[in-house]
């Protein structure tokens, strides 16, 4: 079958390196790096059931969780791949607790922080999945080990970021400060190619996104905002929000990035060891805020904070998140701010 000619993501890159004539390339070739490594997991993730990965591996990871066997998988295929890349002096996984350093002689100018699988264990009942990741530039001197603290930087000071959803089809979303682009992966011929260029938020927002099971676990002004989401304002002529909330962040994430829409995680008052909300702010909350700015929507936490801003204090260090298309984001806030 003939194929039409399309742009690849190698060829993306090649284009958006070429903007900046100072680029030595290396950021380029961590990024196809951890293409390879996304190719590798979704053939995977495409042959769980035959491949003896679905379920529990037996282990727990740094966050208590029971670790899936398809985390396990992707943790170690990243890591290997990326410890000799020759671009990055450290890498954190949300799977492990310290950082992971590259290989003695590999070092170079970046950090990588990733969640090798989130929302792994949806793949049992063949729900979307994904990896997300993270890189900055380094703050210790180059040809030197890297350290924690050139992990623990702000999101703002990010020079990339995104994720791979395995669903239905296999698709990159990520930025380099250029905007947000989508590649979807032609399993054919094994590439990604550009399907969604230039990505923007829905400014009118359709869906909203939130664990309501938890609801008498919120905040007061919490439980009024999302109240409000599924009201009828008969003078404004709103409809109510549909609810959407498929447990997987990047799949929701993902969905109303395109349809537009708005994600809520919050704090909650069921677990006192967790008052700060679930979603961790270097591999989760951080990188998705990136992308959902460049694309024109907006990150911030319950109390007020922009995501981008927040200063980490360690690597699993967890925030609320509230993110999606900036009138609804400006929205919440109005409500958590006791205004709404």
């Amino acid at each position: 079958m003939n194929r039409p000619l399309g742009i690849t993501v190698n060829r993306h890159i090649s284009d958006l390196q070429r903007l900046h004539p100072k680029a030595t390339g290396a950021l380029s070739s961590v990024l196809n790096e951890l293409i390879v490594s996304a190719k590798t997991i979704s053939a995977e993730a495409n042959m769980a059931g035959l491949a003896d990965i679905l379920g529990m591996s037996g282990k727990t990871n740094i966050q208590g969780e029971k670790v899936q066997k398809l985390d396990e998988y992707a943790n170690n295929s990243i890591k290997r791949r990326m410890a000799r890349c020759g671009h990055l002096c450290v890498m954190a996984s949300e799977e492990e607790e310290g950082i992971i350093p590259v290989k003695p002689g590999y070092e170079g100018s970046y950090t990588l922080a990733f969640d090798p699988v989130d929302g792994s264990s949806n793949i049992d009942v063949n729900v979307s999945i994904g990896t997300i990741f993270s890189v900055h530039s380094r703050l210790s001197p180059d040809g030197e080990p890297g350290t924690e603290k050139d992990l623990l930087q702000p999101g703002n000071r990010q020079v990339a970021a995104g994720y791979i959803v395995y669903g239905a089809s296999t698709m990159l979303v990520f930025t380099t400060g250029e905007g947000v682009h989508g590649f979807t992966l032609d399993p054919s011929v094994g590439e990604f190619y550009l399907s969604h260029p230039d990505i923007k938020i829905p400014e009118k927002c359709k869906y909203f996104s939130v664990n309501e099971g938890y609801t008498n676990y919120w905040d007061d002004r919490m439980r009024r905002f999302v109240k409000y989401l599924k009201e009828v304002d008969s003078e404004q002529g709103r409809l109510p929000y549909s609810s959407r909330y498929i447990g997987s962040l990047v799949a929701d994430f993902h969905r109303n990035l395109i349809s537009g829409g708005i994600f809520l995680y919050p704090s909650d008052k069921k677990d006192p060891d967790k008052p700060t909300g679930k979603l961790r702010l270097l591999y989760e909350a951080a990188p998705l805020a990136y992308l959902v700015e460049q694309a024109g929507g907006r990150a911030i936490t319950d109390d007020g904070r922009e995501i981008q801003d927040i200063e980490p204090e360690s690597l699993h260090q967890r925030v609320p998140l509230i993110i999606g298309s900036r009138k609804e984001v400006d929205m919440a806030e109005k409500f958590l701010s006791g205004k709404g």
